[in-house]
């Protein structure tokens, strides 16, 4: 095979460490199960849940106010069940409107 021989490479690349470091260096980039491309992917999927979890621990804050309010005044727990859950008295009617978009 005399065309390897006239292939001329620099002195760092015929290097022992420089062969395995680069060889190591492939192998966790690409060929590895944790390689960058999926540490990348798995970094992103950690700041969206970390997103989700800010504001749902919002929305339990929420709540749990509303709850307290609710438990403190029979007239504001009255209220909530008579708009949320249309409840009425016995000798009530009620009537639903709605808005035609």
């Amino acid at each position: 095979m005399p065309g390897l021989k006239s292939i001329k490479l620099p002195a760092y690349m015929r290097n022992k460490y420089f062969v395995s470091a680069a060889a190591f260096f492939v192998w966790l980039a690409f060929i590895d199960s944790k390689n960058f491309l999926s540490q990348y992917e798995l970094q992103t999927e950690v700041n969206k849940l970390e997103g989700q979890k800010a504001f749902f621990m919002d929305e339990i804050k929420k709540t749990r106010k509303e709850q307290q309010e609710l438990l403190s005044s029979p007239e504001k727990l009255e209220k909530f069940a008579r708009e949320k859950y249309l409840m009425k008295r016995d000798n009530e009617d009620l009537f639903i409107i709605t808005e035609k978009n």
